[in-house]
């Protein structure tokens, strides 16, 4: 059992609100945290990591298309 105080507590959460994690995460990641399930607290961050990795896969996806644009733009524009 984790003896973690309620300023480390909230410390916790602020740092799982910051990092974009939903309710229903927290709640799950708090209940580990207080019966030491370590292992599943381990998987739920890395299936968020994960999450958020993915998003910013997809949004890179869409800046290069931006910039493909963009090039393709300047590109006949010097031509003309």
């Amino acid at each position: 059992m984790n003896s973690m105080n309620i300023q480390e507590t909230q410390a916790v959460i602020q740092n799982l609100k910051d990092a974009g994690c939903d309710p229903d995460t927290i709640s799950a990641f708090l209940s580990c945290m207080e019966s030491g399930e370590v292992d599943r607290q381990l998987r739920l961050l890395s299936d968020h990591r994960q999450s958020l990795l993915s998003r910013v896969h997809q949004e890179e996806k869409r800046i290069d298309c931006l910039d493909y644009l963009v090039y393709q733009i300047r590109k006949n524009k010097i031509k003309t």
